[in-house]
């Protein structure tokens, strides 16, 4: 599968000197804390601490397992930044929570449902029967149960398996035989197939849906760190955009970023690599599209369709795709 490299070539890395002088970060040392989870198309945000450095940013990160942990803990106040779901703006806005400000999305791939071999998983109709494992409320249960709904599959024509923490976890309950299928994220999708104990159902590809699309999440920031830490932020998002574009245009040192953040082998990190389109591809009309349908399947409580603009920053992008 080939890997769309967005627009715009080697950027740069000249962070300090792109902003204007009154924005620059480099005025006075300041920290960033930063949530992220050690998944391959956050890649970049693992390599851009020496650029930062530079500056008089010291950048702190902070690892979380899950999307919705990061998302609490920004809401919370911890994080100035973070990697988060693509829902979770919606999310958070439909419980009441507005501390959250969306920057940026960071790339985007196929969805599979991964089914251990000898199970049948040709077309949607055969999950019907099968258990499966999946993690509720995640950004990919989000996918795979929005495709349901637009494929016309009832949530419980199949056994649902709630797994929680890590997706080592579901690569486990795969390899043991616990489950037929699972639905989870990079790495742990390859994992089973690179070991030999699971393949990609690349019939029942679930990031098609038009509610909510192939997102694999979405950088953040705190209401707080967008107007207070706004020239931090800025030269974050510069330097993240910068080493982005460097690792699109290149696969083999895309796999090695990817093995360097997970410690997984070369050979399945640059797999991974080959999936992953590196790019900002949410936009603000796609959350929308979201935050309406997931209101509709009763899954956040109510439609802040209208709310996010309010709530979404562009100008961090347009400044870093500029540098």
């Amino acid at each position: 599968m080939q890997r769309r490299a967005f627009s715009g070539g080697l950027a740069a890395l000249g962070l300090a000197a792109s902003l204007p002088t009154s924005s620059r970060a480099d005025t006075a040392p300041v920290t960033l804390t930063v949530g992220y989870q050690k998944v391959g198309h956050l890649a970049p945000v693992v390599l851009i601490a020496d650029d930062l450095k530079k500056q008089g940013i010291e950048l702190k990160l902070v690892e979380f397992a899950r999307y919705a942990d990061a998302r609490t803990a920004l809401l919370a106040g911890s994080l100035d930044v973070s990697s988060v779901g693509p829902a979770d703006l919606a999310i958070a806005l439909a419980n009441g929570s507005t501390n959250m400000v969306g920057i940026m999305g960071v790339g985007g791939s196929p969805k599979y449902v991964i089914g251990r071999n000898g199970t049948k998983f040709e077309t949607w109709d055969d999950i019907k029967g099968k258990k499966l494992a999946i993690a509720p409320g995640s950004a990919v249960w989000f996918q795979f149960a929005a495709t349901l709904i637009e494929k016309g599959i009832t949530y419980n024509s199949f056994t649902a398996v709630n797994v929680q923490g890590g997706g080592a976890n579901f690569d486990m309950a795969l390899e043991k035989g616990d489950v037929d299928g699972i639905v989870t994220w990079e790495p742990f999708e390859s994992v089973p197939v690179m070991k030999g104990y699971g393949y990609f159902a690349k019939g029942l590809d679930y990031s098609v849906s038009k509610s909510v699309g192939a997102e694999l999440g979405m950088i953040v920031a705190s209401k707080a760190a967008a107007s207070e830490k706004r020239p931090a932020v800025q030269a974050f998002v510069n330097a993240y955009v910068a080493k982005m574009k460097e690792l699109a245009a290149s696969m083999p040192a895309f796999g090695a970023a990817i093995a360097q953040m997970t410690g997984l082998d070369p050979a399945v990190s640059l797999k991974v690599a080959e999936v992953i389109q590196l790019g900002p591809v949410i936009t603000p009309d796609q959350i929308k599209r979201q935050a309406k349908a997931f209101n509709e399947l009763g899954v956040i409580p109510k439609d802040v369709s209208g709310e996010i603009d309010q709530y979404w920053d562009g100008g961090f992008l347009n400044t870093a795709m500029r540098s």
